[in-house]
Formats: structure tokens, sequence, C-alpha cells
């Protein structure tokens, strides 16, 4: 259950980090008929890159594993960028930033998301649960 809140959550924030990048940056277009495309390619290559590149981290450049995630995330939009119709990116400066935009809504909203409320959701239903079972 946990799982799926989390690819919900990371959905939701993708999505959001791109039309604020979208907004933000002039050389991020974003286009509507490919857009759900790039954001479940976007999703997906995160989280298949992400644990990949902290792999990597780990084994040959230890003190650069803090930035595992900016470097999926960056990873992340380029393969979205490869698919046509979803999402463009055009010049060094948009290159730089989306990433850190990106990373930043999804980082800091992933762990509100979770940590306020489905945490306290599933504690919730835990306790709920073991109520019902010790008056049966």
């Amino acid at each position: 259950m946990r799982l799926l809140f989390q690819i919900v959550s990371q959905l939701v924030l993708a999505a959001i980090a791109m039309i604020v990048c979208h907004f933000a940056l002039p050389g991020f277009e974003l286009h509507l008929g490919g857009f759900l495309v790039a954001l479940g390619v976007f999703t997906l290559a995160h989280a298949i890159l992400g644990p990949f590149v902290l792999n990597i981290a780990q084994r040959y450049a230890a003190p650069l594993a803090g930035g595992v995630g900016l470097v999926a995330t960056l990873l992340a939009l380029w393969v979205a960028s490869l698919f046509q119709g979803g999402i463009v990116l055009r010049g060094v400066e948009t290159w730089v930033l989306a990433p850190i935009i990106v990373w930043v809504i999804t980082a800091l909203g992933g762990w509100i998301f979770m940590a306020f409320f489905i945490d306290k959701w599933l504690k919730r239903r835990a306790a709920t649960k073991m109520l019902s079972r010790s008056k049966a």
C-alpha cells in the first residue's frame, strides 16, 4: 500500500514540477499531447536510474552520493525528452535549472506527503485494525 502511495505521489509531484518548470523556464516546453507519456517515462526512468546512480556513486565516488537524486533527475528528464511530443529542454540554463527545480519539488513534496499524510494514515489504519482485533 505504501509503495502505491509513493508512486502516485511521485507522479503528482513530477507533474507539478514540470508545470512549474514550463512557466518558470523559457527553454522548458511542455506539450499537452505528450505530457502524460513524458510524465510516465520520467517517473519510470527516475525510479530505475535513482538506485543505479546511487550504486555507481557509492562504488566510485562516495563523496558525491548526496547528489544522486539530482543526477537521477537530470537523467530522467533527458530520457523523457527523447520521446517526441512531451517535454523539450533548450539551452544550458534550462538543463541546469530544470533538474534542480524538479528535484527540489519532488524531494520535498515527497517527504512532506509521506511524513505528514501517508505515515499518519497508515498508523491510524494499523491502530484501527489492532483495536478491532482486540474487540473480536
